[in-house]
């Protein structure tokens, strides 16, 4: 590193290089803009950076080396040199069969893990008979209704061959216990099953609205998980503690990185209060990013999020276990970043948005389909969407050395302006009692709100460019297929939950519903009695009907 000196010399070149070349430049030519910043405006971003931006870096307790503390270079020692991180492209749609279908197709076209996408009366527990599911059956990922629904998705496919991560929270438990049974009647020992299911239900306070049960009780179901899966399935992450959907609400990289860590750390205070030690559960816990459009903020953001857990694992929480201090994360390029206009252009922004989760160390990684602000991704665009992470796996480079961008004065800048700003609104979280607290006083969602709001403006006022949509506009209709879920294929749905109910044993499933009534009431851990009412192919529709009666249903507030 630089001594003094050595920085005070940097420093007056600085000032001498900006007056004598930078100003005379700027005063004939001017800038593009007044101010430049990140892309949601978080940081501003200087002309230049030079040692002076990171004197205070000290290499062994800012950096270290890759695999070890505090990670801000990544878990693993030698990063993609060894084994590249997972292709795990988000599907599911329609029917349980069309989905295995698609399943095969990535499975065969070179995806490395399955990410499973389910509609929106499976995520807030509604069997597709249930008023409640009409016109969204099989339209936002596959309809699951019960345990024969999840023996179809997976036919053909070995679970101790594959990792699964499956995007399910408030019914995540019995969407678990579903793909526990199929590994059960496969022969697999629960002990080889790999995956992660989201159970983030926080966030959906915070931003997604996919939630069923009040915080109490959700916390409770949360904790129970991470017990039987230390115990059960030691592989599984149990926690998918997600950043991604905060930041499609419209929060800046900061807010993402402070939110998301301080929902970690409420469900890790959460379990330590039911008695776990935290070196039982933490290594099963994961994160979930969202990649967005600035590279370099995207890099700062990763590296800042892995070095913030260590340190809050190893301060806050006195963790032991070096796993329970290693941030390992999904990244899902940013849906909210895609545009109907001009379609084709999505391939760039998705390619570039890999690129900095990549840059950036992420373990698992979705690329979007072009086509995704019009409908579900076509099989053509999902190909596209896969190879796009193939190239940049094989023929960029990207992957050949681990953290490549460290040392760059801006990087380095920049990771630490992310970290410190985060750190700053995670101080304002505890003064207000913590992430349970300030989501029920609606102060997380309506920061996000106003960032939301400033962003848009900017957009409307053309002072931030969006290309094909407020500059470099075409007036042409995109011209491509879209992929369509059916009334028919609905109704094949339907009718397919109506034979499981006529061959099932209804005295089974009531024995199973009327036990897990008695466990809810009681503090015994739940997932082994859903685990047999799934057995049993109680639908998903009924087992959240039994906790709804007894937990209750969460009735939001407004974000004032």
């Amino acid at each position: 590193m630089f001594d003094d000196d050595d920085l005070a010399e940097i420093q007056a070149g600085h000032e001498e290089w900006h007056e004598r070349a930078a100003e005379p430049v700027i005063d004939r030519f001017g800038e593009r803009k007044e101010t430049f910043t990140t892309d949601t405006g978080g940081q501003e971003v200087d002309r230049l950076y030079t040692p002076a931006d990171v004197s205070d870096l000290d290499y062994r307790d800012d950096l270290g080396y890759p695999g070890q503390p505090p990670y801000t270079r990544g878990v693993y020692s030698t990063g993609y040199r060894g084994r590249l991180w997972t292709m795990r492209q988000y599907a599911g749609f329609s029917t349980p069969g069309d989905t295995n279908e698609r399943y095969h197709y990535l499975l065969d076209q070179g995806q490395t893990g399955l990410s499973m996408a389910f509609d929106l009366p499976t995520q807030m527990g509604y069997d597709s008979d249930d008023e409640m599911a009409a016109g969204e059956i099989g339209k936002a990922g596959v309809a699951i209704d019960s345990l024969a629904d999840m023996e179809t998705v997976f036919d053909g496919i070995p679970l101790d061959e594959v990792s699964t991560s499956m995007t399910i929270n408030a019914p995540a438990s019995v969407l678990l216990a579903m793909y526990i049974a199929v590994g059960d009647q496969q022969g697999v020992d629960r002990a080889e099953l790999r995956g992660t299911i989201q159970n983030d239900l926080l966030k959906e306070y915070i931003a997604r609205n996919t939630y069923i049960y009040p915080p109490e009780p959700s916390m409770r179901i949360i904790t129970d998980i991470f017990e039987f899966c230390a115990a059960e399935t030691p592989k599984f992450n149990t926690i998918s503690i997600s950043g991604y959907h905060i930041r499609e609400a419209g929060s800046t990289a900061a807010q993402e990185l402070a939110f998301t860590l301080g929902n970690g750390i409420e469900y890790v205070e959460a379990a330590l209060g039911t008695g776990l030690d935290v070196d039982e559960f933490a290594p099963q816990l994961s994160f979930f990013f969202n990649g967005h459009n600035n590279i370099f903020e995207e890099v700062a953001k990763f590296r800042a999020a892995r070095r913030m857990w260590h340190d809050i694992m190893d301060d806050r929480f006195e963790a032991e276990n070096p796993k329970s201090k290693q941030l390992k994360f999904h990244t899902q390029t940013a849906g909210s970043m895609l545009t109907a206009q001009q379609i084709e252009n999505n391939v760039v922004r998705v390619a570039y948005q890999a690129l900095a989760a990549v840059l950036g160390g992420t373990q698992s990684l979705h690329t979007n389909g072009k086509d995704e602000a019009l409908a579900l991704p076509t099989e053509q665009s999902v190909r596209t969407a896969l190879r796009t992470q193939q190239i940049l796996a094989h023929e960029s480079g990207a992957a050949d050395t681990v953290d490549p961008l460290a040392g760059s004065y801006y990087v380095e800048s920049l990771t630490d302006e992310v970290e410190a700003d985060a750190y700053d609104i995670l101080e304002d979280v505890d003064e207000r009692g913590g992430m349970l607290e300030a989501v029920d006083q609606q102060w997380v969602q309506r920061q996000i709100q106003d960032t939301a709001f400033d962003r848009q403006k900017e957009i409307e006022d053309n002072e931030r460019i969006i290309v094909g949509v407020n500059e470099f506009e075409i007036d042409e209709e995109p011209e491509m297929d879209v992929q369509e879920v059916t009334e028919d294929d609905q109704q094949r749905q339907i009718d397919r939950l109506e034979s499981v109910r006529d061959d099932r044993d209804d005295e089974a499933v009531d024995a199973t519903l009327e036990a897990l009534r008695e466990t809810a009431r009681s503090d015994e851990n739940l997932m082994p009695a859903i685990v047999e009412a799934v057995k049993a192919y109680a639908t998903v529709g009924e087992i959240c009907n039994v906790l709804r009666d007894e937990f209750g249903e969460y009735q939001a507030g407004g974000a004032v």
